[in-house]
């Protein structure tokens, strides 16, 4: 195999292992919004309801840092 064959495939797979990478951080942040939702509730269990819906929402932006991972991938994937 010649050096050029070599590096292509080692870039497809750091991009592979960039992403992954990537996907650590939401992760941890879903499991801390859920984990902090948990604790509220305990705390005040009439809010559970209201707490709910802003759980969601707080997954919801966390979770686009993911989304936003793989489409930087498939964009500069692809040149």
């Amino acid at each position: 195999m010649d050096a050029t064959t070599v590096l292509a495939n080692v870039y497809g797979s750091i991009a592979t292992v960039g992403y992954g990478l990537a996907a650590i951080g939401p992760a941890i942040g879903v499991g801390i919004v859920v984990g902090k939702t948990i604790e509220s509730v305990a705390r005040q269990p009439e809010l559970a309801g209201r707490l709910q819906v802003l759980m969601w929402i707080g997954i919801a932006f966390t979770e686009a840092l993911a989304f936003i991972g793989i489409a930087t991938g498939f964009i500069f994937g692809y040149n």
